[in-house]
């Protein structure tokens, strides 16, 4: 497919708010995916093109967190590890998905994680040590294949592990989701690449915004922001899953 300038410069400015919105919270591909749908890709091309701006914000993020002392390498690698095996698997899956109902599935998980996000979170008892990994590590492997079957909305779930099993507060929750979906993307969009579901300019002229957009989410407080960011995300949660599923 070919686009136009404006197109690619449009997909830029969606990849800036989908990976400042992937960095601090999760869902910035529930806007990136429906942009690409629209614009004209299948959604199984939409999903494995979206790889390569998810490779690159987290690159990005990933980066930035090392230097601001947040990484605990060992860790971090362990978790990944487990979450590839599932990643590839869901991957495949993906590849074989028709459009049409990668749509549709694509819409009822956004009705699913709209609920999700509505729900008030209950405070939890945080931690600069991890604990319970064996449970943690247990469950990268369903995170995985999740994130490597759609990958919209994956942040969630991996900030729900991290979070709520495993106890790391919210900075180190970011430092490691960001490295744990950085690798496993890596053998997704391995996957998709080898079906030929990737569209490689396309990819990097999202790759481009979601690069900005992940260096910027490291850079902002946790906190700040956060209301008027789910008011937004909610409002485009309806509205793309309303057309998706139409």
């Amino acid at each position: 497919m070919e686009f136009e300038l404006w197109q690619l410069f449009l997909l830029a400015a969606v990849g800036v708010l989908s990976g400042f919105l992937n960095v601090i919270a999760g869902g910035g591909s529930l806007l990136a995916l429906p942009i690409l749908i629209f614009m004209g890709l299948p959604g199984n091309v939409a999903n494995g093109t979206n790889r390569v701006a998810i490779v690159a914000q987290n690159v990005s993020a990933v980066t930035s967190f090392f230097k601001k002392g947040y990484s605990d390498l060992r860790i971090m690698l362990t978790l990944s590890l487990c979450a590839v095996p599932g990643a590839a698997i869901g991957a495949y899956l993906g590849t074989q998905v028709s459009g049409d109902l990668f749509n549709r599935i694509l819409g009822g998980l956004m009705i699913v994680l709209l609920i999700l996000m509505g729900r008030k979170r209950r405070d939890a008892a945080v931690t600069e040590k991890p604990q319970r990994l064996v449970l943690g590590h247990l469950l990268m492997v369903a995170v995985g294949f999740y994130g490597g079957f759609i990958q919209a909305g994956v942040g969630f779930f991996l900030m729900a592990v991290l979070y709520r099993v495993i106890g790391l507060d919210l900075v180190r929750v970011n430092a490691y989701k960001v490295f744990v979906v950085g690798i496993y993307t890596l053998v997704a969009l391995a996957i998709f690449a080898g079906k030929g579901q990737v569209l490689w300019l396309t990819g990097a002229a999202l790759a481009v915004g979601t690069t900005i957009g992940g260096w910027i989410g490291v850079h902002f407080t946790v906190k700040r922001g956060e209301g008027l960011i789910r008011i937004v995300l909610n409002a485009v949660l309806i509205v793309m899953a309303i057309r998706l599923l139409l």
